[in-house]
């Protein structure tokens, strides 16, 4: 202790003298409690992963994912849909201000923002709170975003005729013969355009296989409609609609 002008000054052994880096100790000091990361550690790692992995395929085996029929660019009768993850960009150019002329719009820069308004939102507010009502502009980034690709899948499930684009979507048993006379005559008349290039029906129009009909039914179908099927729409000669006909009650 050393006097002063009315000031007493006190060294603590507690407080060192000199400042040392902390260093870790090392695992070895924690028996039972800590391993080698590598290879003891990695190797859990990795055995639980390949446990998933295996689990993973079995399922996939077990059930095989629900493929569609193979694509067909001459059936304009199908609605092409993609993943549900990504139904809210593609409800996104059904408006105005992302579609036509404006889809650059809607596929690039919109999606390009919002995806980097999430990447900078880190560097936006670098506050060291954790609470997100603390966080303002982080927090309204990703409550906007959630909301937004909420709302947007919503939508698109929402005006989806999904009814019909499973029918339009499943593979049928039926062989469809695409280099026979009948198929080529329908496809002539703009059958396909509504029933489909496999024949499996569209959103408006069922499908013409295992139809149940005798060929003059479907004939009488073809020259004076049924349905939505307005008349006047087959414009081949008789010997055609006979081939049509009779190609089309085949296809059991």
């Amino acid at each position: 202790m050393h006097r002063g002008k009315g000031m007493k000054f006190v060294g603590d052994s507690r407080v060192p003298a000199e400042r040392k880096p902390f260093v870790p100790k090392d695992y070895s000091e924690y028996p039972g409690k800590t391993e080698a990361f590598w290879p003891n550690y990695l190797l859990k790692e990795w055995m639980v992963g390949a446990v998933f992995l295996i689990g993973f395929l079995c399922l996939t085996v077990a059930h095989p994912s629900p493929l569609e029929r193979v694509a067909d660019p001459t059936d304009t009768g199908y609605i092409p849909l993609p993943d549900w993850y990504f139904l809210f960009l593609y409800q996104l150019l059904k408006y105005s201000f992302a579609a036509g002329p404006y889809t650059v719009i809607g596929a690039l820069v919109i999606p390009g923002l919002a995806f980097g308004g999430l990447m900078l939102a880190p560097f936006i507010d670098r506050g060291p709170e954790r609470r997100p009502s603390k966080r303002p502009l982080a927090t309204g980034f990703m409550l906007l975003s959630v909301a937004a690709v909420f709302y947007l899948t919503w939508e698109s499930v929402d005006q989806t005729d999904w009814e019909a684009k499973e029918k339009m979507g499943a593979i049928s048993a039926v062989e469809i013969d695409k280099n026979a006379d009948g198929y080529k005559i329908a496809e002539a008349n703009t059958c396909l355009s509504c029933h489909g290039g496999e024949l499996g029906g569209g959103a408006a129009a069922p499908k013409l296989t295992e139809t149940g009909l005798s060929a003059e039914e479907i004939a009488e179908i073809a020259v004076n409609g049924k349905g939505n099927m307005p008349a006047g729409v087959f414009k081949g000669t008789d010997e055609e609609l006979k081939v049509m006909s009779e190609y089309i009650a085949e296809l059991k």
